[in-house]
């Protein structure tokens, strides 16, 4: 379930390198893992030691929580895992983590698989058909789990206590006392060996009893503190249905995962860096006893991606979709992967993004510029161009009819890709232009500033792939606001003939004809916070919430444009990029969402 493109040592050389694969590096020049036997599956010791050497030279992992939608953060994670198995010759495992019944649902299992998907990863096995496998997930170790639970009470490492919440959180003590042990820690190993069967059994009510680890009440570190590693939950599972009444806790359950899958680098985020320890000490245990094989995972953290002007909470992102604050996990405000990818980031832009961003165990915030320019780095020789009218006024040619002839349209065309891949030819974009064409209001102004080049009274502008014209005024309601604006065309000043440069002007500007054009919902997104920081100090995420996100206008865009697909990206020339919606786009119906402008602008 895997990654498994061999290592390509020419892309290998040019990677930044990291602390990570100076981990992985000197593990596969000392052969710690070179060992292993794989068993053809997840499974125990004995599993794994009747199998063959294991094809993979490491194993990684991607385990989220099938509880919500993953959003820019896990994809750090994927491209991380998936990337570091890609590079080493190995393979990255997904696998749900699907240990907590009631905030599950099939939903996010669907969603995460396609977003790993979309991103460019796979997880089937090395030697099988990419894509085949399905992924794995944690309850259908719950029977070896269990298993485990059973061993670490018949050691003495585990035993079931039966004290109230509030007790136990007492008793845990904190950073500066120590903890005072539970009055039920010193059963015997066959009186706990039945108490938890009593628990697996359903004799038990939720809360009556839990399943500790038993290490140390006075460790510095609380996270050993006899950690509960079974509650008492009687819901069903979305996989595996009411056969379970007791579940494992996360801490316990992850190792377990690791082992039984023979992950050789289990890599997380520094909140757990906490957790290595039990994480270290419950393998330990096991591996004694024989349950799982040798060498066993190890756990390495990095810091997690902190990115401004976002939030990555999953209880308040939940908020914001619950209260409508934006219409759903798919938002392209929203930092979700399903956002970002109907906003129109591209898979290559978000790799290119973690790649440059690095991996370090250093807390720092990354500028939401960084992920914009590398979005524009990768669209910038793949996006169509195309012009836009976003606030459209109507110039009026008075001369057209006498020059060029009543009614008549001329041809007009443009390139579609300035610079395009080499050996492929330069795609090219048609439309005409006549009497009447859309400007953007602001191209006129009928007392100019200091410095403005485009139209006024008496000024020469081209309209781009068209003609030179005249301004000579404009025409106004009675509340004093630009009805139409007024000009003449310069006979055989069209660009790309010969008479094309026989009159100067010192600007050119976008335009499109009122006879080809079509009009378009253009959404204006825009960051969904005005604070770099919405979710840092305490601060009130929702007080900080930009009015001006999203701002929604209706344009008139060139013919080629109206030809687009759902996802098909553009570049709309002097506004930036814009991405056909994936979900409301739709023939006769053009939608585009602006994706980013062609620099970063934020706070200008």
């Amino acid at each position: 379930m895997s990654s498994s493109a061999p290592s390509d040592t020419s892309k290998e050389a040019v990677r930044p390198s990291n602390f990570l694969r100076q981990i992985i590096e000197a593990d596969l020049a000392s052969g710690t893992h070179a060992q292993r036997h794989w068993g053809g599956s997840p499974g125990d010791a004995a599993h794994h030691a009747a199998g063959v050497p294991d094809p993979a030279k490491v194993r990684t992992r991607f385990p989220p929580e099938p509880n919500g939608y993953l959003h820019v953060g896990h994809a750090k994670s994927i491209c991380l895992n998936f990337g570091l198995a890609r590079d080493y010759g190995g393979v990255c495992h997904l696998r749900f983590d699907d240990t907590n019944p009631e905030k599950e649902d099939q939903e996010y299992v669907d969603s995460i698989i396609d977003a790993v998907r979309w991103l460019g990863f796979d997880w089937a096995q090395i030697g099988e058909r990419p894509g085949v496998a399905a992924p794995y997930q944690a309850s259908d170790y719950f029977d070896f789990m269990y298993r485990a639970a059973e061993y670490l009470v018949e050691t003495g490492n585990a035993y079931v206590d039966e004290q109230t919440p509030e007790e136990m959180k007492v008793n845990r003590g904190d950073f500066g006392k120590p903890g005072v042990n539970s009055p039920f820690r010193d059963r015997s190993p066959a009186e706990n060996l039945a108490r938890l069967r009593e628990m697996k059994d359903g004799k038990l009510p939720d809360g009556a009893a839990v399943l500790r680890a038993k290490i140390d009440m006075a460790s510095p570190n609380i996270n050993l503190r006899d950690p509960a590693i079974y509650r008492i939950k009687h819901a069903e599972h979305h996989n595996t249905g009411d056969k379970w009444c007791i579940y494992p806790m996360y801490t316990f359950a992850h190792p377990i995962e690791d082992a039984l899958e023979h992950i050789t680098h289990s890599i997380c985020t520094l909140e757990f860096e906490d957790q290595r320890p039990f994480y270290d000490w419950l393998l330990d245990r096991l591996r004694e006893g024989g349950l799982i094989a040798a060498p066993q995972p190890r756990q390495y953290e990095f810091s997690r991606l902190n990115l401004t002007y976002v939030i990555t909470s999953k209880r308040k992102l939940k908020h914001l979709v619950d209260n409508g604050i934006v219409s759903g996990w798919d938002d392209p405000r929203m930092p979700t992967v399903v956002g970002l990818r109907r906003r129109g980031y591209t898979p290559e832009a978000i790799q290119l993004f973690c790649e440059r961003i690095g991996v370090t165990k250093d807390y720092s915030w990354i500028d939401y510029s960084t992920l914009e320019g590398c979005l524009r780095e990768d669209l910038e020789n793949k996006a169509h161009r195309g012009m836009a009218v976003l606030d459209p006024v109507k110039l009026v040619l008075t001369n057209w009819d006498e020059v060029m002839g009543a009614g008549h349209l001329e041809p007009c065309s443009l390139p579609a890709l300035p610079h395009p891949p080499e050996g492929v030819e330069a795609p090219v974009r048609h439309f005409t232009i006549g009497k009447e064409v859309w400007i953007e209001r602001e191209d006129f102004e009928e007392v100019p500033p200091k410095g403005y080049k485009r139209l006024f009274p008496g000024n020469k502008v081209r309209l781009k792939g068209g003609y030179v014209i005249e301004c000579t005024g404009c025409e106004k309601d009675a509340d004093g606001r630009v009805t139409q604006v007024l000009a003449t065309v310069v006979p055989d000043t069209k660009s790309g003939t010969p008479g094309a440069d026989s009159v100067k002007v010192k600007a050119a500007i976008t335009w499109v004809g009122v006879a080809d054009g079509v009009p378009a919902e253009v959404r204006l997104y825009d960051r969904l916070f005005t604070d770099a920081q919405p979710d840092a100090g305490g601060k009130d995420f929702l007080a900080l919430l930009n009015p001006d996100s999203l701002q929604v206008v209706t344009a008139y865009v060139e013919p080629s444009l109206a030809q687009a697909r759902p996802d098909d990206k553009f570049q709309f020339e002097r506004f930036g990029y814009f991405v056909a919606d994936r979900k409301d786009h739709a023939p006769g119906k053009p939608v585009f969402n602006r994706v980013t402008g062609l620099k970063d602008s934020w706070g200008k």
